[in-house]
């Protein structure tokens, strides 16, 4: 395996996100305010806090991706 197929291949994923991030905002706003929420004045992100939220997003990711290869 050549180094450049993996930076080609590296490229056209990001290329990509902006369109799966679109398709998962409502997803992305979700997890995005629950980070906010959790994370306001001095409290910290701790673990699991905002899974539920994180799980929809990675669902749809997921979700996303395979919609674009397969068609």
């Amino acid at each position: 395996m050549s180094g450049r197929n993996v930076w080609t291949s590296s490229r056209e994923r990001m290329r990509r996100f902006p369109e799966l991030l679109a398709q998962c905002s409502v997803e992305a706003a979700a997890y995005s305010k629950c980070v906010v929420f959790t994370t306001t004045g001095n409290r910290e992100l701790k673990k699991d806090l905002c899974l539920k939220e994180f799980e929809a997003l990675k669902s749809c990711f997921i979700n996303a991706v395979s919609y674009i290869y397969i068609h």
